[in-house]
């Protein structure tokens, strides 16, 4: 159940953002889109706010930030939401949802897991939106989708300060270390905090950063906690946004490798001519568009203009596993390219046979025509 954000000077305060990834087209045409679902677009732009490379580059997508909008919960109380959309050149696109809350306890943060309206749920509700936004962009994708698949989910609760002790502040790694249980079971979306194992708590907690004194960035694998951070908030956000595009996008192009095997395997054991040419054609298009994929994905990230934002980064990659996908991916391209290279194999073996024979009867062509002469 969702606590009362009513109340009074309440020790935590903030924001719950809730991040979708989608995969929509298998590309963006190269024009800017000025608008989505009537709302204008701009180009996303991170905030040099901590110590940035001399040459900072950094990858622009597209944002629409949408109306904010009044919902009532089944426990009837109202709250207001904010949307927004970030288009990604690589045929992807995420939306973004932000509740404030304000809560006396971390625990009681533990319902903004899965958050419920008086008519209906917020997963219900943008899977609904995000449909009508595909449908908008239809026209700027390159080989759309034909529906959007389940969308790549992740809860990130913004606190804005931490609670003072005794009228003093408190750094942010002293307070993960005396919270880190309470920590461990908000991610994990466990009311009760004492059923967790230690080493539950300490895989769950254990890739944390802090830059100064009073901020900390706690990432898990379908949720994180940010604390302070609110003047690189949105960057921090960001970034979680660009890991989950990867993922959704790597999860697709796997999805369209292991249908590209089942066709291969089944197609090698009825050769003809005609098949053969057309998987070799098919082969070679998918291999270009696994490494047009690489590429792009790739220079969505090459460089954060952030030192702070690349490590968030990081941790992100390794919670979400991004190198095993990777790893997974190349082996299957790798597969991919072995029947390649055995069809045309194949192929030169046939053209090769063809010329013998046909050497072998223009011979004996020649013998007969000497015998009869």
């Amino acid at each position: 159940m969702v606590a009362n954000t009513q109340g009074r000077g309440l020790p935590y305060r903030g924001e719950v953002v809730y991040i979708y990834a989608y995969d929509i087209a298998y590309d963006i045409k190269n024009e800017p889109v000025e608008k989505i679902l009537t709302q204008p677009t701009r180009d996303y732009l991170v905030g040099p706010s901590k110590r940035i490379p001399r040459q900072m580059f950094f990858y622009r997508p597209r944002i629409a930030d949408f109306v904010p909008e009044k919902r009532v919960l089944r426990s009837g109380e109202s709250l207001e939401i904010r949307k927004s959309v970030k288009i990604f050149g690589v045929g992807a696109m995420t939306v973004q949802v932000r509740v404030p809350f304000e809560v006396e306890r971390l625990e009681d943060l533990v319902g903004y897991h899965d958050l419920k309206f008086a008519q209906g749920g917020l997963e219900e509700e943008v899977a609904e939106f995000a449909e009508n936004v595909r449908k908008d962009l239809a026209p700027y994708c390159v080989r759309p989708v034909p529906s959007l698949m389940q969308a790549e989910a992740y809860t990130v609760f913004c606190v804005a300060g931490l609670p003072e002790v005794e009228g003093q502040g408190v750094r942010a790694e002293d307070w993960l270390t005396a919270n880190r249980r309470r920590v461990a079971a908000l991610l994990m979306q466990e009311e009760n905090a004492e059923s967790l194992s230690e080493q539950e708590v300490c895989e769950s907690t254990g890739l944390y950063l802090s830059y100064y004194g009073d901020d900390l960035v706690v990432v898990d694998w379908d949720s994180a906690i940010v604390v302070g951070q609110q003047d690189a908030l949105d960057d921090v956000l960001h970034i979680m946004e660009l890991a989950n595009v990867q993922l959704v996008e790597l999860a697709a192009y796997d999805r369209v490798l292991d249908e590209a095997l089942q066709v291969a395997y089944g197609d090698m054991n009825r050769q003809t001519v005609r098949s053969t040419r057309k998987m070799l054609e098919n082969l070679r298009e998918l291999r270009i568009d696994l490494a047009r994929i690489s590429d792009e994905l790739s220079n969505i990230t090459k460089f954060f203009g952030d030192w702070h934002l690349a490590k968030t980064h990081r941790n992100l990659a390794d919670r979400f596993h991004l190198g095993d996908w990777q790893r997974i991916i190349g082996e299957k391209t790798r597969t991919l390219d072995g029947l390649y290279q055995i069809l045309l194999q194949n192929r030169l073996n046939s053209v090769m046979l063809l010329l013998e024979v046909t050497i072998v009867l223009l011979f004996i062509i020649d013998l007969v025509v000497l015998l009869i002469k």
